[in-house]
């Protein structure tokens, strides 16, 4: 049995011509703190970001149709994160209702479908 300790961080992609863009989106929008990537690894462009206690990972790869695949993060406050996006024009998407939990999706503008949660 593997014996998980936490999430490290995760892989969302962007069509190489918006790259730039997702990195205005995901540090100026969304408030995420930009961190050094050690570019002479990689052999295409991306950008790292901290999100709490995990990092997300952008890359470079032609677009894709939106998918049911997402990574959910839980948040202080899902009023206040949704207001934000949708000051922004960002597509939100209704979820399911869980019992204990405030929910809902979104779609970044590249196509990527993000969860957003609050524990109540």
């Amino acid at each position: 049995m593997v014996q998980f300790k936490r999430l490290d961080h995760f892989h969302v992609c962007v069509p190489p011509e918006r790259l730039e863009e997702a990195k205005i989106f995901y540090a100026d929008i969304l408030g995420l703190e930009l961190i050094d990537r050690p570019d002479h690894l990689f052999s295409s462009a991306g950008y790292w970001f901290n999100i709490g206690n995990v990092q997300l990972h952008i890359g470079v790869e032609p677009a894709l149709p939106h998918s049911i695949r997402h990574t959910a993060f839980e948040v202080e406050d899902v009023d206040v994160a949704r207001q934000l996006l949708q000051e922004n024009n960002i597509e939100i998407v209704e979820e399911p209702v869980i019992p204990g939990r405030k929910r809902f999706a979104f779609i970044d503008p590249f196509g990527n479908r993000m969860e957003l949660l609050q524990l109540i």
